[in-house]
């Protein structure tokens, strides 16, 4: 009996869930016990915060780090005086080090108060322990730590360039495996957020010398570890989403004057399924293009299922073993569609020479190349999937400049 192509597609989502159930319940990671715990809510020392009522005989109570948004933020401290912010970071660095909409030269004054406490601490019990070096490494010169909070497996948000001045800005949303230890390794260094941020500024830097740009690498949400429930469910997807729309939304707030355009979002891995999750929030206003790169899926059939405002461009490369556990969702496991499938309706670019999941930001890729060009608004220069040389997938991707405005 002949399939239609509606049949053989539902077909292939089961076998390909069988078949990742199969590989997942044979690792260690397939435990109700591995599962990880997300940092939701608050930063630390929120409690702390709410009881300060030092501000109020000037008719200034501090707002609540859980409901007040980002613009409300803003001006809160848009109405103190230096002194007044000054006292603020000092007695509170873990809230302002971590308050969307806050000023960006607070944020990392009070970052690196926050880091510097965490490494006299560790380095009390064990100056030689993996955080102790960690937090040492983020309090070298020049480091602009945007956001910090050592709970759970730490998470952390890095700017590289002058956000205050960028023209041009890009946002990288890691997936598994990404925490503070792993935000900087040197093993692996286009797998990890920053050397992610890193080789994305440069190459910017190298096709745009004049334009001011800045680069920020966010691991703002508890990512997966290893295979199990955790990467093959949207659930750390679902406690991160809000997390990253709050920060974008920030972003919205302190940048907006300077930039050019809204940031470009690029979103690897498991990343791009928290940015599935919140697209629906990334108009235009927010985002100007939303990236996925070595993607599982994003919880939505099309890309107009999103419902986003940004453009959405997709690439994987060929070497990239991702391609055999997306395209699925089956009782509760997978991640919906495959983004660089055309009838997702993205924009396909090309990853000629990158190799394997975490090759994509390595010098001398099209996936790099490509993704300079679509954060500097470059877009006639973006090099299709479909110029790559011929591919063996029965459906050739379409032209991804088809109607860019």
């Amino acid at each position: 009996m002949s399939q239609t192509p509606r049949t053989g597609h539902y077909a292939r989502r089961l076998i390909t869930a069988a078949l990742t159930v199969t590989v997942m319940a044979g690792t260690a990671g397939w435990t109700v016990a591995h599962e990880e715990q997300a940092i939701t809510g608050p930063p630390p020392g929120t409690a702390a915060w709410r009881s300060d009522h030092s501000l109020s005989g000037a008719g200034r109570e501090l707002p609540d780090p859980a409901t007040a948004s980002p613009a409300e933020i803003a001006r809160f401290f848009g109405r103190l005086t230096d002194v007044q912010r000054k006292a603020l970071v000092i007695r509170h660095p873990d809230v302002v080090g971590n308050l969307d909409g806050a000023p960006l030269g607070l944020r990392y004054e009070a970052n690196a108060r926050a880091i510097r406490a965490a490494w006299h601490k560790e380095r009390t019990s064990d100056p030689k322990s993996t955080p102790a070096r960690r937090y040492a490494a983020l309090l070298e010169p020049g480091r602009q730590i945007l956001a910090f909070d050592p709970r759970g497996r730490g998470q952390v948000a890095e700017v590289y360039g002058d956000l205050a001045t960028a023209r041009r800005t890009a946002v990288i949303v890691p997936g598994s495996d990404i925490d503070l230890d792993d935000f900087d390794r040197a093993g692996d260094p286009y797998g990890a957020p920053a050397g992610m941020a890193r080789s994305l500024r440069a190459r910017m830097a190298e096709d745009a010398p004049a334009t001011p740009t800045a680069v920020i690498a966010w691991v703002g949400y508890t990512t997966p570890v290893g295979l199990g429930p955790d990467a093959a469910t949207s659930r750390l997807a679902e406690a991160g989403a809000p997390r990253l729309d709050r920060f974008l939304a920030g972003l919205a707030v302190t940048t907006a004057a300077t930039a050019d355009a809204p940031p470009t979002v690029f979103c690897h891995s498991y990343g791009s399924v928290v940015c599935g999750l919140a697209a629906s929030a990334m108009d235009r206003a927010r985002v100007s293009d939303l990236v996925v790169l070595g993607s599982p899926g994003m919880r939505a059939d099309s890309a107009e299922g999103l419902r986003t405002g940004a453009r959405v461009w997709a690439a994987r490369d060929r070497t990239d073993w991702i391609r055999r556990v997306t395209g699925y969702d089956f009782l509760g496991l997978g991640h919906g569609d495959d983004p660089t499938d055309p009838s997702f309706g993205a924009r396909v670019v090309s990853a000629e020479s990158a190799h394997g999941h975490t090759g994509y930001f390595a010098p001398g890729t099209d996936s790099l190349r490509n993704f300079s060009r679509i954060a500097l608004g470059d877009f006639e220069a973006v090099r299709c999937a479909n110029e790559d040389r011929p591919d063996p997938a029965p459906s050739p991707a379409p032209d991804c400049h088809a109607g860019l405005t």
